[in-house]
């Protein structure tokens, strides 16, 4: 299982993830701005599900997830660890 790597980004709102060696998708770039843009996308769908996710950026190297201003990444951060996680058992 890669180990999932969590950079800051110069937005307090915005944190950087990656799967350590490990594509989250295959090509391309994916941009949801709401859970009804994700609900065909499963990865981003679980994302969303993590209350307080406000936007999801995909790319085969990273993801890039917004929350709300009012969100807090302490509380969310349990959650879209368990959604990284799934995700990657399904690249395996």
């Amino acid at each position: 299982m890669p180990t999932i790597q969590t950079q800051a980004t110069p937005n307090p709102n915005a944190l950087k993830f990656s799967l350590d060696g490990q594509q989250l998708i295959a090509s391309g770039i994916l941009v949801f701005n709401s859970s009804a843009e994700a609900e065909a996308d499963p990865f981003a769908a679980a994302l969303f599900a993590v209350p307080g996710v406000a936007n999801v950026f995909i790319t085969p190297d990273f993801a890039t997830v917004t929350k709300h201003p009012a969100a807090d990444w302490t509380a969310m951060m349990p959650s879209l660890n368990d959604a990284f996680a799934d995700h990657a058992a399904t690249l395996s």
